[in-house]
């Protein structure tokens, strides 16, 4: 995995993290933490997903339809959730939709 990967899987994960903490003690925080911290969870996650599309995008159409192939039996999601997120030019950069 290379570093920018890495520090955005870590991102994900701190932001999730404090998610739980939140959920956890949600008195511990302000409403302004709150929703800092939602945002950056949001953020995170958008960043991995536009990085999956660009990653995706640079692959040829043979393999961008194994691939689709197989994801879409891996029983996280179905064939066609998984192209609309990965080639769908509606998405919003920036934006979650995992």
């Amino acid at each position: 995995m290379n570093k920018d990967r890495k520090a955005l899987t870590e991102a994900e994960e701190l932001a999730y993290f404090r998610t739980e903490l939140v959920d956890i003690s949600p008195e511990s925080y302000s409403l302004e933490e709150k929703k800092q911290i939602s945002e950056d969870m949001d953020k995170a996650s958008a960043a991995i997903e536009d990085a999956m599309r660009e990653d995706f995008s640079k692959l040829n159409k043979v393999t961008q339809t194994m691939l689709l192939d197989k994801l879409g039996v891996s029983g996280y999601r179905d064939r066609e959730w998984w192209r609309r997120m990965l080639m769908d030019e509606t998405a919003e950069p920036g934006k979650p939709t995992l």
